[in-house]
Parts: C-alpha cells; structure tokens; sequence
C-alpha cells in the first residue's frame, strides 16, 4: 500500500478530492426520487379514489373480504387495517415516495403514491 502512496504526486491528490467532492455533490442531486402528491386507490384494478397528499383524511374501501382502511397524512399515506390472512400491505407502513404501492391481494385492494419522479426507476428488494 505504502508503494502505490508513493507513486501519488500533488496533482492526483487534488484530482481525487475534486472527483470525490464531485460524488458528493451529485448524490442528492440524482438520487432523490421526487414528491409523492397523490394517493391512488384501486379496487379490482379500477381507480376508485384519488386524494391530494396535501391533508390528512380515512377512506374505507370494501372489497370481497371486508373492509380496508386506506389512512393519508400531509406527504404520505399507508394501509391502515385489511381483513387479509397475511397483512402484508398493513406491514408496508407509511408510503411516501412517487411509484411506491401497497397491494393488498386478497381482498382486491392496492394503494399506490404518484406525483414528481414518477418516472425515474426506484429500487426496491424485487428488483435489486
């Protein structure tokens, strides 16, 4: 190691800090992935509710299980309660950026979040 630090003259010093300093720059600036501003409700696939992310609010939507309560606050929304076996959508939590969706599969519900960056590719455990 200490042979490769004695090849690094002045220069490449100042060279790799300005590269690492660039990095450092660009990472908020193109790793953001926008602002969610709307909750989309679907049932079966149809839209049957969309709300501004902009005031908090409950909204109930009955599929063929029962009951599932859809919960949105300033900025961001989650699956409150569903009657499914499993829960994975409730366990999702609070959603809070653009393409971000909760699907709750057994009784025909998904909550999904869109706004600024929706197009921009988000990384998630699937598709990592």
């Amino acid at each position: 190691m200490k042979f490769w630090l004695a090849l690094l003259r002045p220069g490449d010093w100042v060279t790799l800090l300005a590269a690492a300093g660039a990095v450092a720059a660009s990472f908020p600036l193109f790793w953001t992935g926008g602002r969610a501003e709307h909750a989309v409700v679907r049932l079966d696939g149809r839209v049957v509710a969309e709300f501004p992310l902009a005031a908090p609010r409950r909204y109930t939507v009955t599929g063929p299980l029962g009951t599932t309560v859809i919960e949105i606050a300033p900025g961001r929304a989650r699956v409150l309660s569903d009657p499914g076996p499993r829960q994975y959508c409730v366990q999702q939590g609070w959603l809070t950026r653009p393409n971000a969706i909760a699907i709750c599969a057994p009784n025909h519900v998904s909550l999904s979040l869109t706004g600024r960056g929706d197009n921009i590719a988000s990384h998630d455990s699937i598709n990592y």
